[in-house]
């Protein structure tokens, strides 16, 4: 007797117009997931839902800004009515920003903790009702390998990232009895256009070639180089699937060797 063919899943991924978040939305749908987009730029997204169509895929854009609980809402409203409900979520849109603690700025330090950590529990408390409901979920956090180690001029972005792993860990402890995992991704410093803005900076607050600083960046890692946003991706693929069903409440790192625990 042949078994019936498993249910198409849905996926919402934040941050998906550019960088780790398209790649990990390309990925996901080549694997038949439909996927929801979700990003502030409605250009960014249509350009990554027209490259999942060619594919033959199924992408459904959502304008969303992650900081804005309403907003978050009718991103989940949407695409549940669109698609059914969501089953993989991928906690991806973040941003970075640095500055001396001595003097830091109020405000910085409000915006790390707003759209790197306390977006992804609002957008999590928004989906996981309706993976419980399904008895069946996988929610990805991608974090950072500031999530485990400390760096100059990054008090926030590192203090935000910290409480994502633990907001992963404890998630993961509480829903694991609904079928439900959840993990974080922690890179070390990817080939995308937010690496592209740190390398400006450093430019221009140390006087070094953008060739100089991007090699300051690239040597973090052992293998000398940045990770490219497919790798991330394929860490998503893995842990979005049924055969990562026991991998919970992880912080995998993918980083060259940079950080090795």
């Amino acid at each position: 007797m042949s078994q019936a063919p498993a249910p198409t899943r849905t996926a919402l991924i934040t941050g998906a117009g550019k960088g780790i978040g398209e790649a990990i939305s390309l990925a996901l749908a080549a694997q038949g997931l439909r996927v929801a987009l979700a990003a502030r730029t409605a250009a960014d997204l249509e350009q990554v839902a027209g490259r999942i169509r060619a594919a033959g895929g199924e992408a459904l854009p959502v304008v969303c800004d992650v900081t804005q609980v309403d907003s978050i809402s009718a991103a989940v409203a949407a695409t549940v009515a669109a698609f059914g409900p969501i089953t993989v979520l991928v906690n991806n849109a973040g941003a970075a920003g640095s500055h001396k603690f001595l003097g830091h700025d109020d405000r910085l330090w409000q915006y790390m903790l707003d759209i790197n950590l306390t977006s992804v529990y609002h957008v999590t408390k928004a989906v996981a009702p309706l993976m419980v409901a399904a008895q069946w979920g996988r929610i990805i956090n991608i974090a950072s390998i500031a999530s485990k180690v400390g760096g100059r001029y990054v008090a926030a972005y590192t203090a935000a990232k910290h409480g994502v792993l633990g907001l992963t860990r404890a998630l993961a402890a509480e829903l694991v009895g609904y079928n439900i995992t959840v993990n974080a991704i922690c890179p070390g410093y990817v080939d995308t256009p937010l690496t592209d803005a740190a390398v400006a900076n450093i430019t221009a607050r140390t006087g070094r070639s953008l060739a100089e600083a991007r090699a300051t960046l690239e040597h973090i890692s052992p293998q000398n180089r940045l990770i490219t946003p497919e790798e991330v991706a394929a860490v998503a693929v893995l842990l979005a699937g049924d055969s990562a069903r026991g991998i919970n409440g992880q912080a995998i790192n993918i980083d060259g060797g940079a950080v090795t625990y």
